[in-house]
């Protein structure tokens, strides 16, 4: 029986009440914090289009510890704790006396990013209604293109001590703002501070909302999750946790060989490759990608995760695809004007495809991992992701030069298998509350 026919253990009314139209409204307060967690992806955006493969690494890094730092002090503390980090590098870069305090600003940025855009996503997954929680999260995708389109657009001329400055922005938002924001109902579900459970929810729900019953089955299901002993690595080996694991760990290891991050990061070079004008090419897809984002955002909670990101993947392979064709007519010495036009038409297709869907993986991962698991599988989905992402963006220059068309019929192969492994895997968990997926896991091994 399909996971998505499994009625779950702890039905959650809030998830049923999704599927009749009267989840939870949308309040000011969720809006807030929202835009205030997710402001640190907008500071990815910047940091990522600037300095590239050495921020990845750093990434790495943070994400081998996001999940624990979340788990120990918080959300919100995690969130904070970063921020700080991530305002040294930034002035570290800014007012960098020599190529270490580059190097040391780079790697800070990179560490912060990795805990920082595990933990926000987290935040988010487990404050929002099940009926928005998807376009919610997805706003992160938005920030990111967003933060690539002002460094992209800057870029060339304002002063890179300056961008740095300006990367500071958003860090200092967040940091202000995350006082006024309560932590995650669901972490203080899990240390058993009940009272600031509710007053969490109150809050975010309105003070005109009852709050009782989604309180008591967010109590319910932790409860019943954590009589289990405290989750260790060795446990993510387990037959009850093989399908949401597998989705995780799948999509963060399969992704990053589609070659997004390699081609964004060496952009440029791909469109002095092509013979396409490089000002007007990079500028054209820095800003292709906010509409493209926008629209993911609109459409997550509507159609639901799996057709939007096949949807996702079909237009990125179609976009690889036509770029392997641009630089093959290269390679045949076909007209130049034809080639380039080729990769060009491509590229803005991968790039917007890549905006459209780039953050449904976060989305998902946010919400597979049952709490008992999530710090440890999340932690291990978000570093196999940053790992491929550098291995990707180190051996794309070599891909590159060993063969330009060869490269994207690689990249393009390899979303034509993402299909396939969502085809097979993935459930759609639209409009689900947290309680009501974890149960599907439940539900299947039994």
């Amino acid at each position: 029986m399909d996971a998505e026919r499994l009625l779950p253990d702890c039905s959650s009314q809030d998830g049923v009440n999704a599927e009749k139209g009267s989840s939870p409204k949308v309040t000011l307060a969720v809006v807030c914090s929202s835009f205030i967690v997710l402001c640190c992806f907008f500071t990815y955006g910047c940091a990522y289009s600037t300095f590239g493969s050495l921020l990845l690494f750093g990434s790495m890094l943070g994400a081998i510890i996001s999940g624990k730092v979340a788990d120990i002090i918080g959300r919100r503390g995690a969130l904070w704790f970063v921020e700080l980090l991530l305002i040294i590098g930034w002035l570290a870069i800014a007012f960098a006396k020599g190529v270490w305090w580059l190097i040391v600003g780079r790697l800070l940025l990179g560490f912060g990013t990795g805990v920082q855009t595990y933990v926000s996503i987290i935040y988010v997954a487990e404050t929002i209604p099940p009926n928005i929680r998807g376009g919610f999260t997805m706003a992160s995708q938005l920030m990111v293109c967003a933060g690539i389109a002002v460094m992209f657009s800057f870029g060339n001329i304002i002063p890179w001590h300056f961008l740095a400055v300006i990367g500071t922005i958003p860090c200092i938002i967040q940091l202000i703002g995350l006082f006024f924001v309560p932590e995650s109902p669901r972490w203080l579900a899990n240390v058993g501070r009940q009272k600031e459970l509710e007053a969490s929810l109150q809050w975010l729900r309105g003070k005109e909302t009852d709050i009782s019953q989604e309180a008591a089955e967010i109590q319910d299901c932790n409860q019943s999750l954590y009589k289990q002993p405290i989750s260790r690595f060795q446990e993510l080996l387990e037959t009850r946790y093989a399908r949401p694991v597998s989705i995780g760990v799948g999509l963060s290891f399969l992704l990053p060989w589609g070659g997004g991050n390699g081609v964004l990061l060496y952009a440029s070079s791909i469109f002095d490759t092509a013979g396409c004008n490089v000002g007007i090419a990079t500028t054209t897809m820095s800003f292709i990608q906010i509409p493209f984002s926008v629209l993911g955002v609109l459409l997550m909670d509507k159609f639901g995760r799996r057709p939007l990101l096949m949807v996702d993947l079909a237009g990125a392979c179609l976009g690889g695809l036509l770029i392997g064709v641009g630089f093959l007519l290269q390679d045949l010495k076909l007209p130049v004007d034809l080639s380039a036009t080729t990769v060009f038409v491509g590229m803005q297709m991968f790039f917007a495809f890549f905006a459209f869907g780039a953050g449904l993986p976060f989305v998902i991962i946010a919400e597979v991992f049952p709490m008992n698991i999530k710090s440890t599988a999340g932690s291990l989905a978000a570093f196999i992701n940053y790992l491929n992402s550098w291995i990707v963006a180190y051996v794309f220059n070599f891909l590159f030069k060993w063969s330009s068309a060869g490269a994207f019929f690689i990249f393009s192969i390899i979303y034509a298998l993402l299909i396939l492994f969502v085809l097979k895997m993935l459930p759609e968990t639209k409009r689900k509350s947290l309680e009501e997926i974890q149960a599907l896991w439940t539900q299947e091994v039994h």
